[in-house]
């Protein structure tokens, strides 16, 4: 129980540092854990015209991989569903090109922003 409480407190410190950084990078966050059956969107952003939807992953220690290698298929996939629902809603911005980016914090290293982590097909 401890160690869940440990794990969500560290999730929320390194979304809070990633919005800090998408901000200052200059990109415009248009929603922050939005939550849909079957996945959820860390981070929705604008950076210029196209649209970037960011997964933000925190892990202490690198023991069972980097937090960037826990984004795997079944949780590309499950962005991409997640994405698909926020654009049912957002439809003003349904003609935008989407971009999937990785924000990583590994224990006490530099976050890694990982841009364009993953493609979909045609997109």
């Amino acid at each position: 129980m401890i160690d869940r409480l440990r794990a969500l407190a560290r999730g929320r410190q390194a979304e809070d540092l990633a919005v800090q950084q998408v901000q200052r990078a200059g990109l415009q966050v248009l929603a922050r854990n939005a939550r849909f059956k079957g996945g959820e969107l860390d981070l929705v952003a604008l950076d210029g015209e196209q649209l970037v939807i960011i997964e933000v992953r925190a892990r202490a220690v690198g023991r069972f991989g980097t937090a960037a290698d826990s984004v795997t298929p079944t949780k590309q996939a499950r962005l991409v569903r997640a994405t698909q629902a926020w654009l049912q809603q957002q439809r003003c911005h349904q003609h935008r090109s989407i971009r999937f980016d990785v924000l990583a914090f590994d224990g006490d290293a530099p976050p890694q922003w990982i841009r364009h982590a993953f493609d979909v097909g045609g997109g």
